[in-house]
């Protein structure tokens, strides 16, 4: 057994034992890449006194999102907001009058570097990783929406800052706070269906059609900050406040948008990290917009005495063929679910999702014997972060963890794009096969953003 620490209801930090809960859960070696890009002064997050005393926060991003993740620690001192959209930016504020309000996210932090412990980036995926930098390198401790970033090299980079400046990370992957995720993993890991080298990953969510249309910009929005390190572009209604996920330039589509909730269980069960290889089919990539449907395969290697994994992601209605042969205890074929994972073992299989799970043996619903809890129930995926930021402490989705999801989810993209399978070298950063595919693995910044 070992002792890790989880969270009171107040938000502060208790002892308890439990079989290798952290351990599954921030697993997966990061590399080192050279540091670049915009140069602040760092300033360490202020030390809080008392476990009583709140923290004071910044956001960048107001609603949607950001909106809940601002709530998730609304028991705390929110500060500032920032958001390039004016009018979003005044609802957002409504629920904390004492917060200043700012346009651009680096003033924001600039001005407010003195006063702020952490900072909750919620803003589209291409202008994560531009934020969560700069917070980290000012010392503090931070909290990103997912996917955690836009390319592999942001995702690794965020991961290498965050271990350089020792600050408490979480990426807002919710649904791992959940108690079903806790009782799949128990279950995996007891060995229930025994050893599993093969996944399915689906999700029924669908991101394509995108175009850029011009049109007259509002007043109310700054495009040239919502932008950030994207190309320049004329404002375009159909990519602000949502539409931006079906962009190549803004987002990565279904994958992108789900990718990080249902194989983050995958990782934390099977102790996975990044694959070696990554296969993608779907129709003709296109330049603007992402796929209609996207299937990935994903090779993952042995990880000591454990067996090398092949996992598949579905997405846009397509799902594994197997479960259409799936029984219940009656022995109905079972509905077949929109979105989830089947974990396939030598001695079973385990189907599940975010909230419910059903064991399988011999393509039928049993009542398996379920191992001991070993996995303490979240308190909350928020309070994990603000309870570690006070007393110390990890978190599950760091940016150890979180990055290598990331990473592997988008290497998925990488793969897509590059209309080619891609060998990988983690540690490199670098597709070993082809350097066509190696261009996907980053991008060029705008002018006047760096990371």
């Amino acid at each position: 057994m070992k002792t890790v620490q989880t969270i009171n209801s107040d938000g502060s930090r208790k002892k308890s034992d439990r079989r290798q809960f952290l351990a599954t859960s921030a697993t997966g070696v990061l590399g080192t890449v050279a540091g670049v890009g915009y140069f602040a002064s760092t300033s360490a997050a202020q030390s809080s006194t008392s476990p009583n005393e709140r923290l004071n926060l910044a956001a960048v991003g107001s609603t949607g999102r950001a909106g809940a993740n601002i709530k998730g620690c609304a028991s705390q001192n929110i500060v500032a907001i920032a958001d390039i959209d004016s009018g979003l930016l005044d609802k957002g504020c409504q629920p904390y009058p004492n917060a200043k309000k700012y346009i651009d996210f680096r003033e924001m932090l600039d001005r407010e570097a003195e006063k702020i412990d952490g900072v909750l980036v919620g803003t589209p995926d291409h202008t994560h990783a531009p934020a969560a930098a700069l917070a980290l390198r000012l010392g503090k401790h931070t909290y990103c929406e997912k996917p955690l970033a836009h390319t592999v090299f942001e995702a690794r980079t965020l991961a290498n800052l965050a271990a350089e400046k020792n600050l408490v990370t979480q990426m807002g992957t919710q649904i791992h706070a959940g108690s079903n995720y806790r009782r799949v993993v128990e279950l995996v890991q007891g060995g229930v269906i025994g050893s599993v080298e093969r996944v399915h990953v689906w999700s029924a969510a669908s991101y394509t059609g995108a175009s850029f249309n011009t049109q007259p910009k509002p007043d109310h929005i700054n495009w040239d900050l919502w932008l950030g390190p994207a190309l320049e572009r004329p404002y375009s209604a159909d990519i602000h406040p949502f539409k931006w996920r079906s962009f190549w330039d803004y987002g990565r589509g279904a994958l992108g948008d789900f990718g990080c909730h249902y194989m983050d269980l995958v990782h934390w069960a099977l102790d996975l990290q990044n694959p070696v290889s990554v296969r993608a089919t779907g129709p003709t990539p296109d330049p603007v917009t992402t796929p209609e449907w996207c299937v990935v395969d994903y090779q993952y290697p042995r990880r000591g005495k454990k067996p090398a994994v092949h996992m598949t992601w579905y997405d846009s209605g397509r799902r594994p063929e197997i479960i259409n042969t799936l029984r219940d205890k009656s022995g109905e074929l079972i509905e077949p679910w929109s979105s989830g994972q089947l974990f396939i073992g030598s001695e079973g299989m385990i189907l599940s999702g975010y909230s419910k799970h059903i064991v399988f043996h011999e393509g039928q619903e049993v009542e398996p014997e379920r191992p001991e809890p070993w996995i303490d129930d979240s308190l909350g995926h928020h309070a994990e972060w603000l309870g570690a930021i006070r007393d110390g402490g990890e978190t599950t989705c760091n940016f150890h963890y979180s990055g290598g999801l990331t990473e592997s989810v988008l290497l998925g993209s990488v793969a897509f794009q590059a209309g080619e399978e891609i060998h990988w070298n983690s540690k490199q950063l670098k597709v070993t096969n082809s350097s066509h595919a190696q261009q996907f693995v980053h991008k060029e910044y705008r002018k006047g953003w760096t990371l």
